[in-house]
Protein backbone atom coordinates (compact mmCIF):
# COMPACT_ATOMS: atom_id res chain seq x y z
CA UNK A 1 0.00 0.00 0.00
CA UNK A 2 0.90 3.17 -0.67
CA UNK A 3 0.86 4.45 3.27
CA UNK A 4 3.52 1.78 3.35
CA UNK A 5 5.83 3.81 2.00
CA UNK A 6 4.70 7.07 2.46
CA UNK A 7 2.84 7.17 6.27
CA UNK A 8 0.89 10.11 5.60
CA UNK A 9 -0.97 8.80 2.94
CA UNK A 10 -2.68 7.04 6.03
CA UNK A 11 -2.97 9.93 8.83
CA UNK A 12 -6.83 11.04 9.06
CA UNK A 13 -8.19 13.35 10.81
CA UNK A 14 -12.13 13.21 11.83
CA UNK A 15 -14.46 15.93 13.63
CA UNK A 16 -18.10 15.53 14.12
CA UNK A 17 -18.72 16.56 10.28
CA UNK A 18 -15.49 16.54 8.24
CA UNK A 19 -12.60 13.75 7.44
CA UNK A 20 -8.72 15.71 6.62
CA UNK A 21 -6.09 13.69 5.10
CA UNK A 22 -4.50 13.71 1.62
CA UNK A 23 -6.15 13.28 -1.26
CA UNK A 24 -6.13 10.83 -3.95
CA UNK A 25 -5.32 11.49 -7.12
CA UNK A 26 -9.01 11.72 -8.59
CA UNK A 27 -9.66 13.67 -5.27
CA UNK A 28 -6.71 15.65 -5.86
CA UNK A 29 -8.07 16.61 -9.59
CA UNK A 30 -11.78 17.26 -7.83
CA UNK A 31 -10.11 19.50 -5.21
CA UNK A 32 -7.90 21.31 -7.98
CA UNK A 33 -11.43 22.12 -10.12
CA UNK A 34 -12.61 23.49 -6.98
CA UNK A 35 -10.53 26.30 -6.50
CA UNK A 36 -11.18 26.68 -10.42
CA UNK A 37 -14.58 27.31 -9.65
CA UNK A 38 -13.36 30.00 -7.26
CA UNK A 39 -12.25 30.55 -3.55
CA UNK A 40 -13.34 34.22 -2.95
CA UNK A 41 -15.06 37.37 -4.23
CA UNK A 42 -14.28 38.83 -7.80
CA UNK A 43 -12.93 41.96 -6.11
CA UNK A 44 -10.93 40.25 -2.99
CA UNK A 45 -7.22 39.16 -2.98
CA UNK A 46 -6.84 37.78 0.28
CA UNK A 47 -3.47 35.57 -0.35
CA UNK A 48 -0.22 37.16 -0.05
CA UNK A 49 1.03 34.59 -3.12
CA UNK A 50 -1.49 35.09 -5.71
CA UNK A 51 -2.31 31.64 -6.77
CA UNK A 52 -5.79 32.10 -7.14
CA UNK A 53 -5.26 35.20 -10.06
CA UNK A 54 -6.05 34.18 -13.71
CA UNK A 55 -8.44 31.86 -15.02
CA UNK A 56 -9.92 28.52 -13.84
CA UNK A 57 -7.55 26.30 -15.18
CA UNK A 58 -4.31 28.55 -14.10
CA UNK A 59 -5.97 28.25 -10.19
CA UNK A 60 -6.78 24.45 -10.59
CA UNK A 61 -3.19 23.95 -12.08
CA UNK A 62 -1.43 25.81 -9.03
CA UNK A 63 -3.37 23.42 -6.36
CA UNK A 64 -1.91 20.40 -8.03
CA UNK A 65 1.55 22.04 -8.22
CA UNK A 66 1.30 23.34 -4.85
CA UNK A 67 0.29 19.59 -3.57
CA UNK A 68 2.71 17.78 -5.45
CA UNK A 69 5.48 20.31 -4.61
CA UNK A 70 4.46 19.40 -0.60
CA UNK A 71 5.12 16.06 -1.06
CA UNK A 72 8.43 16.37 -2.99
CA UNK A 73 10.04 18.42 -0.46
CA UNK A 74 9.20 17.13 2.13
CA UNK A 75 11.98 16.92 5.24
CA UNK A 76 12.32 16.75 8.72
CA UNK A 77 14.37 20.21 8.25
CA UNK A 78 10.76 21.88 6.43
CA UNK A 79 7.53 19.88 5.65
CA UNK A 80 3.91 21.28 4.19
CA UNK A 81 1.09 18.85 5.34
CA UNK A 82 -1.48 19.77 2.75
CA UNK A 83 -4.57 18.15 3.58
CA UNK A 84 -8.00 17.40 1.33
CA UNK A 85 -10.95 18.60 3.46
CA UNK A 86 -13.93 16.09 2.92
CA UNK A 87 -17.68 16.17 3.57
CA UNK A 88 -19.23 12.88 2.87
CA UNK A 89 -16.10 12.58 0.26
CA UNK A 90 -17.09 15.59 -1.48
CA UNK A 91 -14.28 17.88 -1.35
CA UNK A 92 -14.52 21.15 0.75
CA UNK A 93 -10.79 22.71 0.71
CA UNK A 94 -7.72 22.27 2.04
CA UNK A 95 -6.11 23.19 5.39
CA UNK A 96 -2.55 23.29 5.49
CA UNK A 97 0.26 22.31 8.18
CA UNK A 98 3.64 23.80 8.07
CA UNK A 99 7.00 23.65 9.97
CA UNK A 100 10.71 24.37 9.88
CA UNK A 101 13.02 22.73 12.22
CA UNK A 102 10.16 21.74 13.87
CA UNK A 103 11.75 19.50 16.54
CA UNK A 104 13.63 22.00 17.65
CA UNK A 105 11.57 25.08 17.37
CA UNK A 106 8.13 22.87 18.12
CA UNK A 107 5.92 25.73 16.25
CA UNK A 108 3.65 25.48 12.92
CA UNK A 109 1.45 27.99 10.61
CA UNK A 110 -1.24 27.27 9.25
CA UNK A 111 -3.29 27.66 6.24
CA UNK A 112 -6.10 27.12 4.19
CA UNK A 113 -8.58 27.80 1.48
CA UNK A 114 -12.22 26.48 0.93
CA UNK A 115 -14.26 26.73 -2.25
CA UNK A 116 -16.81 29.69 -2.34
CA UNK A 117 -19.73 27.48 -2.11
CA UNK A 118 -18.58 25.99 1.55
CA UNK A 119 -17.71 29.30 2.85
CA UNK A 120 -20.03 30.45 5.83
CA UNK A 121 -20.70 26.85 7.20
CA UNK A 122 -18.48 26.44 10.19
CA UNK A 123 -16.17 24.56 8.03
CA UNK A 124 -13.17 26.82 8.34
CA UNK A 125 -13.64 26.30 11.85
CA UNK A 126 -14.07 22.97 11.87
CA UNK A 127 -11.21 22.07 10.10
CA UNK A 128 -8.99 24.18 11.90
CA UNK A 129 -9.75 22.44 15.30
CA UNK A 130 -8.68 19.16 13.53
CA UNK A 131 -5.62 20.96 12.12
CA UNK A 132 -5.17 22.04 15.65
CA UNK A 133 -5.59 19.10 17.68
CA UNK A 134 -2.93 17.19 15.13
CA UNK A 135 -0.40 19.73 16.19
CA UNK A 136 -0.95 20.51 19.88
CA UNK A 137 -1.93 16.95 20.83
CA UNK A 138 0.11 14.49 18.73
CA UNK A 139 2.95 16.29 17.32
CA UNK A 140 3.33 18.50 20.68
CA UNK A 141 3.63 21.70 19.57
CA UNK A 142 4.16 25.06 21.60
CA UNK A 143 2.30 27.28 19.32
CA UNK A 144 0.41 27.69 16.14
CA UNK A 145 1.22 31.36 13.99
CA UNK A 146 -0.91 32.55 11.18
CA UNK A 147 -1.09 35.56 9.12
CA UNK A 148 -4.07 37.25 8.10
CA UNK A 149 -4.56 40.42 6.18
CA UNK A 150 -6.31 43.07 8.73
CA UNK A 151 -9.36 42.92 6.01
CA UNK A 152 -9.50 39.19 5.61
CA UNK A 153 -12.48 39.32 8.01
CA UNK A 154 -13.57 35.79 7.96
CA UNK A 155 -10.01 34.25 8.60
CA UNK A 156 -9.40 36.98 11.49
CA UNK A 157 -12.47 35.66 12.75
CA UNK A 158 -11.50 32.16 12.93
CA UNK A 159 -8.49 32.59 14.67
CA UNK A 160 -9.73 35.12 17.09
CA UNK A 161 -12.49 32.68 17.96
CA UNK A 162 -10.09 29.53 18.95
CA UNK A 163 -8.04 32.27 21.07
CA UNK A 164 -5.42 33.37 18.71
CA UNK A 165 -4.01 36.46 20.13
CA UNK A 166 -2.22 39.56 18.49
CA UNK A 167 1.22 39.10 17.69
CA UNK A 168 2.58 42.04 15.83
CA UNK A 169 2.37 42.83 12.36
CA UNK A 170 4.17 41.81 9.14
CA UNK A 171 4.71 43.91 6.07
CA UNK A 172 5.46 41.69 2.76
CA UNK A 173 6.12 43.37 -0.95
CA UNK A 174 3.19 41.34 -3.48
CA UNK A 175 4.11 43.70 -7.14
CA UNK A 176 4.58 47.20 -6.18
CA UNK A 177 2.21 46.97 -3.38
CA UNK A 178 3.04 46.75 0.42
CA UNK A 179 0.68 44.55 2.41
CA UNK A 180 0.29 44.90 5.76
CA UNK A 181 -0.96 41.43 7.90
CA UNK A 182 -1.66 40.62 11.48
CA UNK A 183 0.71 37.72 13.18
CA UNK A 184 -1.25 35.77 15.18
CA UNK A 185 -0.63 33.27 17.74
CA UNK A 186 -1.87 30.24 19.45
CA UNK A 187 0.01 28.92 22.51
CA UNK A 188 -0.49 25.39 23.65
CA UNK A 189 -0.95 26.52 27.05
CA UNK A 190 -4.18 28.84 25.82
CA UNK A 191 -5.53 26.04 23.31
CA UNK A 192 -5.73 23.40 26.40
CA UNK A 193 -8.10 25.64 28.54
CA UNK A 194 -10.66 26.03 25.55
CA UNK A 195 -13.26 24.52 24.91
CA UNK A 196 -13.74 23.60 21.32
CA UNK A 197 -15.59 20.33 18.88
CA UNK A 198 -14.09 16.92 19.07
CA UNK A 199 -10.99 15.43 16.45
CA UNK A 200 -9.81 12.45 16.36
CA UNK A 201 -6.45 11.59 14.72
CA UNK A 202 -5.77 8.20 13.21
CA UNK A 203 -2.59 6.83 11.80
CA UNK A 204 0.00 9.34 13.71
CA UNK A 205 2.27 6.52 15.34
CA UNK A 206 3.30 5.53 11.58
CA UNK A 207 3.88 9.51 10.92
CA UNK A 208 6.26 10.44 13.38
CA UNK A 209 9.45 9.83 11.81
CA UNK A 210 8.34 11.99 9.23
CA UNK A 211 8.40 14.88 11.66
CA UNK A 212 11.02 14.28 13.22
CA UNK A 213 9.55 12.78 16.16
Amino acid sequence: MLSDLWPLYGLTIVTSRLELRLPREEELAELARLAGRGVHRPDERPFLTPWTEGGAEDRARRVLQGHWGRLGDWSVAAWGLGLGVFRDGDPLGVVTLRGRDFPVVREVMTSSWLGIAHQGRGYGTEARVGLLTLAFEHLGARAARTEVFQDNHASQGVSRKLGYEHDGISVDARGDEALVSDRLRLTRERWSRQQRPPARVDGMAACRPMFGL
